[in-house]
């Protein structure tokens, strides 16, 4: 092989072999985990096993283990297996873990039985962005998204899918006890065989009838209806385009200056509608701010929710989920009539005035109702409403709250523009990390260690695209 690089032979020896920091350069972002991680009282954070007992064997000191973790989720390395496989043959590891190799079994309880801690330690690196001046201190966007549970819809089971999965068994049983009957009668040969095969599958069926019905009573008791085999924690949930997934529903406030991830949560929840004023709190403590702007989508549209963050001085910008179908049917939109504050009367399209007749308790919300006379004889009643009666608008006591939020937003659209570029570039960025696939974990309290995991590693890769990691390595000890 003339005229080619040639390498070193594999059994040639040297007098002085190189050291594993020469196999590591000064960039390379290990270092970066070395350096954060040694500057962390991990005892303080909570993590077990901090102090080396007296007596025993020796075990792994958990800035070992945490570096394992968090360089394995730096690099889509995910699973105890194969961070143990690293371990052994990744030269970037031997040098960050000194050479340690502990098995997958270590490696894995290591992050069961350090959860919290864990997740303080994501904090602690968001704490680290707010000293460096990388999060803007005011505003941020939250979003959700839902992340797959070690759960296949085939083991997840619902009111309504319960009792279709009993109706098929049923049926099937009653098929196969009819075709006992007719084989019973037949005299022909081989008809034994056929016999004992159906009974068997008979059998199996009334097996699988018992384990249905103890699911059924089951999901009758569960308080969401539901019943997931493999992860009970998973929960049903409607996907992107309609689809159905096992899932959590994953929550973000991305900071809108460097994209980076103020704080995160994993919920059962369905949807978000319920989740707003969790979020922008989380956020608001983290970024130590006593005002902050928080932008959302039409998702997060719930007046008990606004009204929280109001009361909390937290200031939000999302539009209004429209749910009526008033427009499919051609009748006037429910923001065709102007409410006049003044008055405290609503103005129809036909120009007359709704005024308030009497306040009811609806969903636990006090709300006034609203009407006039004059729609009986309005040549535009066919337009307004299909009821014999006149039309009727309600409105809740807080809705003022409302329709400032409404004001607000008109006066400043360019913020629902803000708020998609910055929360879907951190969700698409670690759901290409994780392969579009599910959590590895299961139970609520495992997949929140998980997350905090992939928020870390997130974090981390963004300052250093942003800082360097020179310059992260500096500003670390300061």
């Amino acid at each position: 092989m003339t005229r080619f690089i040639e390498g070193e032979s594999r059994t040639q020896t040297t007098m002085f072999p190189e050291s594993l920091d020469d196999y590591v350069s000064d960039d390379n972002p290990v270092r970066v985990i070395e350096a954060f991680l040694e500057e962390l009282d991990l005892k303080a954070l909570g993590f077990k096993r901090a102090e080396a007992k007296d007596t025993g064997r020796p075990g792994y000191h958990p800035s070992t283990m945490l570096k394992i973790y968090v360089y394995g989720y730096l690099n889509r390395i995910q699973t105890s297996r194969r961070l143990e496989a690293e371990t052994h043959r990744n030269v970037e590891l031997m040098w960050l873990v000194e050479r340690l190799r502990p098995d997958f079994k270590t490696i894995a309880d290591f992050r069961k039985d350090n959860g919290q801690a864990i997740r303080k330690v994501c904090k602690e690196f968001v704490l680290l962005c707010r000293r460096l001046e990388l999060l803007s201190h005011d505003i941020v966007a939250i979003d959700g998204s839902k992340f797959k549970a070690v759960n296949t819809r085939d083991k997840s089971f619902s009111k309504a899918k319960i009792k279709l999965r009993i109706k098929e068994v049923e049926q099937s049983i009653d098929r196969y006890l009819k075709n006992l009957d007719a084989a019973d009668k037949d005299d022909s040969g081989g008809s034994h065989v056929k016999v004992a095969r159906m009974k068997d599958k008979l059998e199996r069926l009334k097996l699988q009838m018992e384990g249905l019905k103890v699911i059924e009573s089951e999901i009758e008791k569960s308080p969401t209806k539901q019943k997931c085999l493999t992860d009970p924690d998973a929960r049903i949930m409607k996907g992107g385009l309609s689809s159905i997934v096992v899932a959590y529903n994953v929550q973000t406030a991305v900071d809108t200056k460097n994209h980076l991830i103020a704080a995160h949560e994993v919920t059962q929840e369905p949807s978000d509608r319920r989740l707003l004023f969790k979020m922008a709190v989380q956020a608001r403590e983290v970024m130590k701010t006593p005002s902050l702007k928080v932008l959302a989508d039409k998702g997060y549209y719930k007046g008990e929710e606004i009204l929280a963050c109001h009361d909390a001085g937290i200031t939000t910008y999302l539009p209004k989920t429209y749910t009526s179908n008033n427009e499919a049917k051609g009748l006037f939109r429910r923001d065709q009539f102007i409410y006049i504050k003044a008055d405290d009367e609503y103005r129809c399209p036909a120009n007359q005035r709704l005024t308030k007749r009497s306040r009811i308790v609806e969903n636990g919300r006090k709300v006034d109702t609203y009407r006039t006379s004059a729609c009986l004889t309005c040549l535009q009643k066919s337009q307004c409403t299909s009821s014999k009666q006149s039309r009727r608008m309600k409105r809740w006591e807080h809705e003022n709250v409302l329709d400032e939020l409404a004001a607000r937003l008109q006066s400043d659209p360019e913020t629902m523009k803000l708020r998609k570029q910055t929360v879907e570039h951190p969700f698409g960025t670690i759901k290409q990390w994780m392969g579009s696939t599910h959590f590895e974990m299961r139970r609520l309290h495992n997949v929140k260690i998980e997350m905090s995991l992939h928020v870390l590693a997130y974090n981390m890769k963004r300052v250093i695209s942003i800082l360097g990691v020179k310059g992260l390595l500096e500003a670390i000890p300061a």
